[in-house]
């Protein structure tokens, strides 16, 4: 048997094995977290095809025994739960660090003013690297943006064209794609009453949005390894949900007051749909999808991803 086939084998069994611990909730395993790994592939890679041309057995042995090493350190770096760095005062710490664990941080504000004269649609684009996105709440401005940074500068442009404003909230220059302790922490507030269409493209990073207090039309993700956990209400007739994924842990919750159909581009992701009735066409539906006024329709694509969808 050749030995690109043995590896990729191996690196299968690996997958599938991670992917049926976590259904079975034996471990939990945060596929963003060893994406920084990722150029270890390339290497191994290299000692695949260096070996496969010279065909030496001890060179196969040597080129599987590195793959296993590699496989085995991932899957424990995979278990270890990502510290975020807290924005508190040094009065106020109380996990031990030092001033110097937030030395290179910097602080930033952006706002944009709230009118009554807001167009029908408004778009919100946010895109970063190495970024933890979080919702705090309402806000009497439109939009309101706390950075706690260290890699790359921010930008918030607002532009209106007829009856649509767009909101792009974007890092520029280098991105720091390291998640953790060396990223960068955004503190969103947004105001409830425009009916927001929201767009984010994360290569690396976490978005935890709490969504049920707003009217939302539209939620598009894409990302590459990441975390995305989003909690959506039933104040609009239809609400669209796209989530496309690389290495990523999705959470997604729903009112039961909606009517929801989810179709799924899985792959080798996991999934797990509480509370959904599998269609023959391969859709998931929820008991009350054609009878709610109010319906979810929900997308999701990844390669190897976890994708749980709950009903509250």
């Amino acid at each position: 048997m050749k030995l690109d086939r043995i590896m990729w084998g191996i690196v299968l069994l690996f997958i599938g094995g991670v992917l049926l611990l976590e259904n079975f909730n034996v471990i939990d395993f945060y596929w963003w977290s060893v994406w920084r790994f990722w150029p270890i592939f390339l290497i191994i890679a290299g000692v695949n095809i260096l070996f496969n041309k010279s065909k030496s057995q001890i060179g196969s042995i040597v080129s599987i025994g590195i793959l296993i090493v590699t496989l085995g350190l991932l899957f424990i770096k995979g278990q270890e739960v990502p510290v975020h760095k807290k924005r508190i005062t040094t009065e106020q710490r109380i996990d031990g660090r030092s001033d110097n664990d937030m030395e290179g941080f910097e602080e930033s504000t952006f706002t944009q003013p709230y009118t009554d004269s807001v167009p029908t649609r408004t778009i919100l684009s946010l895109s970063a690297g190495g970024t933890t996105f979080d919702l705090k709440g309402p806000t009497d401005s439109l939009i309101s943006a706390t950075v706690q940074r260290r890699g790359g500068a921010f930008s918030l442009k607002n532009e209106i064209s007829d009856s649509v404003r767009t909101l792009s909230f974007k890092m520029k220059g280098k991105n720091s794609w390291n998640v953790g302790d060396g990223g960068n922490d955004v503190d969103l507030m947004l105001n409830t009453n425009p009916k927001w269409e929201i767009h984010m493209n994360m290569g690396a990073g976490e978005a935890n949005f709490d969504l049920s207090a707003y009217k939302v039309r539209e939620f598009s993700f894409d990302g590459g390894a990441a975390a995305l956990d989003v909690k959506l209400g039933s104040l609009m007739p239809i609400t669209d949900v796209r989530v496309k994924t690389g290495i990523a842990d999705v959470k997604l919750n729903i009112p039961t007051a909606s009517g929801c159909r989810i179709k799924a581009k899985t792959g080798l992701s996991s999934k797990e749909f509480s509370g959904f009735i599998k269609k023959a066409d391969g859709t998931y539906e929820t008991p009350n999808y054609s009878t709610s006024a109010n319906k979810i329709f929900i997308f999701l694509d990844g390669g190897l991803s976890s994708f749980e969808v709950n009903r509250y």
